[in-house]
C-alpha cells in the first residue's frame, strides 16, 4: 500500500537588508540572484517560488517593510528543500548572508503545509511567521529543526 500524501510544504524566509538593494554593497547578491533561483527552479522537489514579472521577489514587500526581503517557495515536502539548501550555489550565497543581512533575533523562517496545487500569498507567510513568533513550532508553522508531518495522509492499493 503506497501512502500519497495532498500537501506540500510551503517555506517563507525574510531577511533584513544592511543596505538598499541597488548598493555596491549587495552587487554580488543581486547578480547571484538568477543563478540561485535557476537552481531551486531545476530541484528535484520544487513545485514553485514567489516572484514578480523581474523573476525574483525583490520589490515585494512582506509586513509593509521595504527593508525586508522575502523568499517564499513551496517544495514536495522538508527533505526536497533540505537537500536544495544546502548544496551549490544557495549554500555559497548563504555562507555570505552576515554581509548583507542583519543578525535578527526573532523567527524570519517559518514552513507550514498547503493543499498541493495551492499557492500561499505574503499574507500567509506573515500569519505563519507571527503564529512561530507567538507560539513556537506547531503543525501550524514550524521550523526545519522542529517539523511536522503533513496533515491526513492518504493511503492507496
Amino acid at each position: 500500500m503506497a501512502i500519497t500524501t495532498t500537501h506540500e510544504l510551503a517555506q517563507v524566509n525574510i531577511s533584513r537588508m544592511k543596505f538598499p538593494l541597488d548598493s555596491p554593497e549587495f552587487k554580488d547578491f543581486v547578480d547571484a540572484l538568477d543563478s540561485v533561483n535557476a537552481d531551486a527552479d531545476a530541484a528535484d522537489g520544487f513545485v514553485w517560488r514567489l516572484q514578480s514579472d523581474a523573476g525574483n521577489a525583490t520589490e515585494l514587500q512582506i509586513f509593509g517593510d521595504e527593508w525586508l526581503l522575502a523568499n517564499m517557495s513551496v517544495w514536495r515536502d522538508t527533505d526536497a528543500l533540505t537537500a536544495y539548501m544546502y548544496q551549490g550555489r544557495h549554500r555559497e550565497i548563504m555562507a555570505r548572508r552576515r554581509e548583507w543581512f542583519e543578525h535578527v533575533h526573532e523567527a524570519m523562517t517559518a514552513l507550514w503545509w498547503v493543499e498541493a496545487g495551492s499557492r500561499p500569498t505574503l499574507r500567509d507567510a506573515e500569519t505563519a511567521l507571527l503564529h512561530l513568533r507567538e507560539h513556537g513550532p506547531t503543525p501550524h508553522a514550524f521550523t526545519l529543526r522542529t517539523s511536522f508531518p503533513p496533515p491526513a495522509a492518504a493511503q492507496t492499493r
